[in-house]
């Protein structure tokens, strides 16, 4: 150590009173998917959305994060419903206050652009149903799947991408996640008008 850095090291210890000038690194995560350190991250996520979203479940927190984790195992409702011991409607609500569509929630017997227009103007579910041609009870389900959507696309997809950051392999992150990111874009995309002059 040459003088100047005795003089720093004399400095430093005047200062704080402590000679440990650097803390001991922890050790590394590992693999996000296999980490034990990702359920505190996916129950951190459901906390934040609870608190940010008005969520029309009433699944408590260790529930929705099992949500999550069987529909990142490609679980289907029925089989996530019989894990919790609940009906598929109580997963579908579920599922919708986290963002969690699927491809074939958005098959819909009427177009759904035309359901998201309605919903985006506040238009009441009977007078949806009337304007679709379809039950109410139709409607209001592709309803919710519109909102989650249109909640989604808000955030810039940043909690279900957050989700399957943690838990997705790669194949389904390339493959499910990003299908469905780029549809909801799409399906949102239609609803913006732009006006740009040069």
């Amino acid at each position: 150590m040459d003088e100047k850095t005795e003089e720093l090291r004399d400095i430093f210890l005047d200062a704080t009173g402590d000679d440990t000038v650097t803390e001991r690194q922890q050790e590394g995560h590992g693999s996000l998917v296999t980490d034990a350190g990702d359920g505190d991250r996916v129950a951190e996520l459901v906390a934040r959305m609870r608190e940010r979203y008005a969520f029309e479940t009433g699944l408590s927190d260790d529930d929705l994060e099992r949500v999550v984790r069987l529909f990142f195992e490609d679980a289907d409702d029925a089989a996530i419903a019989d894990d919790l011991g609940v009906d598929e409607a109580t997963v579908f609500d579920a599922r919708m206050d986290l963002h969690l569509v699927r491809d074939r929630d958005r098959d819909a017997p009427f177009a759904l652009s035309a359901l998201r227009s309605l919903h985006v103007d506040g238009v009441p579910i009977p007078e949806r149903a009337a304007e679709l041609d379809a039950d109410e009870a139709t409607v209001d389900h592709y309803s919710r799947v519109v909102a989650a959507d249109l909640e989604s696309t808000r955030a810039n997809d940043r909690f279900r991408d957050e989700f399957a950051d943690l838990l997705a392999e790669q194949d389904l992150k390339s493959g499910h996640t990003d299908e469905a990111h780029e549809d909801g874009l799409r399906e949102a995309a239609e609803d913006i008008e732009t006006n740009v002059s040069f």
